[in-house]
């Protein structure tokens, strides 16, 4: 027996063991009268895996894939609501807006009278509170159309997305088609309702439109007949007068006045014409039963200057001017919202105005003060702080500014990418005070190496300044005495990150080696 107890499990395991042949006999052998041993059959093996498992593993590689969120969620959270700090969020109030709103509830009003209300354009740069003014008088409108029972809808179109006339009138057509079928199927369900208690007894029908249950039943059928018709319009494939004309019998199915609020209305504008603002602003005179009125809201002051002139005067016979905010105004929005958006205290006091002085400096943005404010959270809470700090807003500036040039990089055109590669060229091997001279020399080995088009110095000089627009380089004119004048060039964003952002486009990626490019350079 002393053998056979050097191959003995410990007694916990063997106790399992011999539990498990009671129970299914797999080792052919009596359970009593006999010292226990370890079977080698595959069932009792498992049998002793498992009893590992359960009893709990020392492998700290085990402990570490279990814990991967267990250590990230034992700190208390930061946010209450961090949804309130999205550009989404339609707030219940909006502070220092109230002279803006009440112009577009004085113009809006006259919809809740049945009459058609004037066309409003609404203005103002980015984050000054355009959409989201618009969206809380819309919803208060539709609430008081509900409460005195005047049908009146709002329908919102994002044209920076939906930026054709097939598809802003294809959304729009689906829209009211799934609204209308909607009405069918109450109504229908109603008069089911009605003639269910007609048949019990015939005065159901007094006060009615209808004589008898006869009636009841053409009118089901007339309108199921109507909901048969409706067909959704496809995103592509008709021709657009058809959709126009889909667009047009949905919203003149029955009676109501209808607010289409565009929102980004200039890059429509710009991307398809004025063609669908044209047939938007004159379809009233062919309506018969509803009224449509238009509320467009743009960045762009100008962009008007581009619109037929009957458009425009149909288009603004209302303008609205939403000023940028000042860090006072922003400090109150982030109040609001953060005590809505944070536990208790956890914003330190000079967070919230820190936040406001950055947003400020660019033109009062709002949008850009509240994604400071939920980053700076998130980034409070991957430290596992209690509170958010200074430091945390100075941290999401830095990130956020680095989201912003990622993005800006990464939708350049080709052409531009491989001006702004050439200057990283430069800059990565030492060269300080580029001049576009130099620049151009090695735009061109880059272009053959890739077999781009190569533009003309004075096109790559254009280009050099479009990027120093877009806050990418910093390019000076500076005068050479009697050698003439000419540009100093020089990087205002983070070199590595930039360059891994070009690198990753398909064609500038199939660079191997770039340095026999900047050689060239002193080549030349």
């Amino acid at each position: 027996m002393t053998d056979e107890s050097n191959n003995s499990a410990p007694e916990s395991d063997l106790s399992t063991t011999e539990t498990s042949n009671d129970a299914d006999g797999s080792d052919g052998q009596p359970s009593s009268g006999t010292d226990p041993e370890i079977s080698t059959g595959p069932s009792d093996l498992d049998d002793v895996i498992l009893d590992n498992l359960d009893t709990g593993s020392d492998d700290p590689s085990d402990e570490a894939s279990r814990g991967l969120f267990d250590d990230l969620l034992e700190g208390e959270p930061i946010f209450e609501n961090k949804e309130v700090l999205r550009p989404s969020y339609t707030p219940h109030k909006l502070p220092h807006r109230e002279e803006q709103i009440n112009n577009m509830a004085t113009i809006l009003v006259t919809a809740l009278r049945g009459d058609t209300p004037s066309n409003i354009l609404i203005y103002g740069k980015t984050g000054t509170g355009k959409t989201a003014s618009a969206k809380f008088v819309s919803e208060e409108l539709e609430t008081t159309s509900q409460k005195y029972e005047v049908p009146c809808e709002v329908e919102y179109i994002n044209c920076e997305v939906t930026d054709t006339q097939y598809r802003v009138l294809a959304q729009l057509a689906n829209k009211f088609i799934d609204k209308n079928a909607q009405l069918i199927d109450d109504r229908v369900a109603e008069l089911e309702d009605l003639r269910s208690r007609a048949r019990e007894n015939t005065a159901a029908l007094e006060e009615t439109a209808f004589d008898s249950l006869d009636d009841i039943d053409t009118e089901i059928e007339s309108l199921e007949a109507d909901k048969s018709e409706f067909e959704e319009v496809p995103m592509t494939g008709w021709p657009t007068d058809r959709v126009y004309s889909s667009f047009f019998d949905a919203v003149d199915y029955h009676e109501r006045v209808v607010v289409i609020m565009l929102d980004e209305i200039d890059k429509l504008v710009e991307k398809s014409g004025d063609d669908t603002l044209y047939n938007l602003s004159r379809m009233n005179s062919e309506l018969e039963n509803s009224r449509v009125s238009i509320m467009g809201i743009s960045n762009d002051l100008k962009f008007t200057d581009f619109l037929d002139p009957r458009v425009k005067s149909s288009l603004g016979e209302e303008e609205i001017v939403f000023p940028p905010y000042d860090a006072n105004q922003l400090r109150d929005i982030l109040q609001a919202r953060s005590d809505v958006a944070f536990k208790g205290d956890a914003l330190t006091e000079d967070v919230i105005p820190l936040c406001a002085a950055f947003a400020a400096q660019e033109h009062g943005d709002a949008r850009r003060a509240l994604d400071l404010l939920r980053t700076a959270g998130e980034l409070a809470e991957r430290d596992q702080t209690d509170n958010v700090l200074e430091d945390h807003v100075r941290q999401a500036q830095e990130k956020i500014e680095l989201d912003r040039v990622v993005e800006v990089v990464r939708t350049l055109p080709t052409q531009s990418k491989i001006v702004l590669f050439a200057i990283i060229l430069l800059e990565k091997n030492g060269v300080h005070n580029i001049n576009t001279g130099e620049v151009f020399n090695i735009y061109k080995n880059l272009c053959e190496e890739i077999d781009a088009d190569i533009l003309t110095q004075r096109r790559v000089t254009d280009l050099i300044s479009e990027l120093d627009m877009l806050g990418i380089v910093n390019a000076v004119v500076v005068s050479k005495g009697r050698y003439g004048r000419t540009k100093e060039i020089s990087l205002s964003v983070p070199t590595e990150e930039t360059e891994a952002v070009l690198l990753s486009d398909s064609r500038l990626g199939d660079i191997d080696d770039v340095q026999p490019f900047v050689q060239a350079r002193f080549d030349n």
